[in-house]
């Protein structure tokens, strides 16, 4: 089977890639020839999740045989703002994909309120001839007062997982890919590739 990723964000690459167990290989779309970014126009994170994988399962299923594309559109859906981010989490600060100034514009919007409850959510399509299935993960938790950690990317610095006191930028790898949203989306993935279809 020719796994590919539909991704071109590093950190998500290398998180799945850490997630997958011995025994199976992605190659990213970029190792597959496809460089430019894919549109991203859903209204939800499950459209758009698959949007990416049809996109690119439809660019290379003529290249290679028994081709299966992952794709992965995570969010960070805030209670007390009508689950915004959400589906603009990563242009959440305008078109640019600036994990800083998404941060600070989500600090601004909560500077009123009390409520910090949040939740990050990954929805991974699985895409092929006959294929469609997606696999959702979720981690609950609440959002910080100021970014804390040096590890991970996007809002991690304000992330604070349920059960937690610290953030997932300072929970290091090993501990964020052990309890995420994308962990237990991959590991429904991985079940659903083991057996036989």
């Amino acid at each position: 089977m020719n796994l590919v990723l539909a991704s071109a964000n590093k950190h998500k690459v290398d998180e799945i890639k850490a997630l997958l167990p011995n025994g199976f290989t992605v190659v990213t779309m970029k190792e597959a020839g496809i460089h430019e970014d894919i549109p991203e126009p859903g209204a939800t994170i499950a459209e758009n999740s698959q949007l990416k994988a049809e996109y690119v399962y439809q660019k290379l299923k003529h290249v290679f045989s028994d081709l299966e594309v992952i794709a992965d559109d995570s969010g960070l859906e805030v209670e007390v703002l009508n689950g915004a981010p959400g589906v603009h989490s990563a242009r959440y600060a305008g078109e640019a994909k600036n994990d800083e100034a998404n941060n600070l514009k989500l600090l601004e919007a909560l500077k009123p309120h009390s409520n910090r409850k949040a939740r990050f959510v990954t929805i991974i399509t699985l895409q092929g001839e006959s294929t469609l299935e997606q696999f959702e993960g979720e981690v609950k938790g609440t959002i910080a007062f100021a970014p804390r950690g040096t590890t991970g990317f996007g809002y991690d610095p304000l992330f604070i997982p349920t059960g937690y006191r610290s953030t997932f930028a300072e929970l290091g790898a090993d501990i964020k890919n052990s309890i995420s949203h994308r962990s237990a989306a991959v590991k429904r993935l991985v079940e659903f590739l083991k057996i036989p279809h």
